[in-house]
């Protein structure tokens, strides 16, 4: 005996199948232990590499930060030039003969061939004085970020090859300095508050495009222009300098810590009180007195450096934390600058610092901070056009008041 199905009965065959696996879809979604563990791993990995990939390549961060990293790593440049211009040839240059930097490098920089310039024209004081002239222009070119992909690596030679003339002459600030320049190289520093995104920005305008946004997005980088096939190379390249830099500062940043925790000297809170009345780090005593005149606050400065140095990195993943975080390590460095004399070490560190703030929030203080002076431009303006010029006839009101003060009058 044969069975004929007909059309009818085969559709609500599939449907209540279909249905069937809508239900058992809903339910394994809904009972996540249904799910193979292996299955759900794959998932969560798959998910997580997701994340990372967009994270990584999907648009520039910490645009503000990094031109603010820039500005002051060209100014602490600058400045440690400047502040060492006089004494020169005593310090780095023929002058320092008598360490026996010049004939027997300590450092193995002078013995390579690219970081030999400074060392080579030493003993030729005006050379010498105009490669350090030269050095101090590179550093305002980076200040005003003009083309810095090709400058900064030359300014890196150069600074290399000056800093290690006299080891004796530097400190550890050198050193991170160093450290930072080479992960800027990898970074696009100047997407904000430099002449290069002025360039970009006018060129965008007058092909027609949109300007670079100020949450770091770039018409470039969506396709929007021609030639952005591989531009996710170069976001990449930038955001993985921005895990460097947070990986060195915060390796600094416990280390020395860390190496503070051993010591007697901080465990018993007195360490501050130390440096601060020697000649050498004592740069002003008074101020120095002042700061540890009262004991109680010498322990609190001491135990909070600890502190703020060992918690800085776990102190990142939270707003309020970050924030508390980054001024108590502020508060660290100016202290440092002001009352040790190490205003570059402090102001290297400082500007490294910048890469944990949001660019939202460097958008609204920039907001701001223009708002606050096309104000005061306005109101001075409207006062300047308030005022009566010279020779100009009195108001009406000025007029009445002297007329009736002449009638007054005997």
């Amino acid at each position: 005996m044969s069975t004929e199905t007909t059309p009818t009965e085969v559709d609500a065959t599939s449907a209540r199948a279909d249905s069937a696996d809508r239900d058992q879809a809903r339910t394994t979604s809904a009972n996540p232990e249904m799910v193979p563990f292996p299955a759900q791993v794959r998932t969560v990995i798959a998910r997580g590499w997701d994340r990372l990939e967009v994270l990584l390549t999907g648009r520039y961060h910490a645009t503000y930060g990094l031109a603010v990293t820039r500005i002051l790593i060209g100014l602490t440049g600058l400045g440690l030039i400047l502040t060492n211009f006089n004494a020169r040839h005593y310090a780095f240059g023929v002058g320092s003969a008598w360490s026996g930097e010049i004939a027997d490098p300590k450092s193995d920089f002078p013995n390579i061939w690219l970081f030999s310039l400074f060392h080579r024209v030493v003993t030729v004081p005006p050379l010498f004085t105009a490669m350090m002239i030269g050095l101090a222009i590179l550093a305002i070119v980076v200040t005003l970020g003009w083309r810095t992909r090709i400058v900064l690596p030359f300014y890196l030679i150069l600074w290399v090859s000056f800093i290690e003339l006299n080891d004796g002459a530097g400190d550890q600030g050198d050193n991170a300095y160093r450290m930072f320049l080479i992960a800027l190289l990898f970074a696009d520093t100047t997407r904000q508050w430099s002449l290069d995104a002025r360039r970009r920005s006018r060129r965008h305008r007058d092909d027609g495009g949109e300007a670079s946004d100020r949450a770091g997005n770039d018409p470039e980088v969506h396709g929007t222009t021609g030639g952005s096939r591989w531009r996710w190379v170069m976001i990449m390249a930038h955001n993985l300098a921005i895990v460097v830099l947070t990986f060195q500062v915060c390796a600094i940043y416990m280390s020395g810590g860390l190496y503070k925790a051993g010591g007697a000297a901080w465990q018993h809170g007195f360490a501050v009180c130390n440096p601060l009345h020697t000649q050498q780090f004592g740069t002003w005593p008074v101020l120095s007195e002042l700061v540890t005149a009262w004991g109680p606050m010498v322990v609190m400065i001491s135990w909070a450096s600890v502190l703020f140095q060992c918690a800085f990195p776990f102190m990142l993943f939270n707003r309020w934390t970050r924030i508390a975080g980054l001024l108590g390590i502020l508060s660290f460095h100016l202290g440092i600058a002001l009352l040790m004399g190490l205003p570059w070490f402090s102001l290297t560190m400082i500007a490294v610092d910048a890469i944990f703030i949001r660019d939202r929030t460097f958008a609204h203080l920039g907001a701001r901070l223009r708002t606050c002076l096309s104000a005061g431009l306005h109101n001075r303006r409207h006062s300047t056009s308030a005022m009566p010029r010279p020779g100009a006839p009195p108001c009406p009101k000025e007029t009445n008041i002297r007329q009736s003060r002449v009638s007054l009058e005997p």
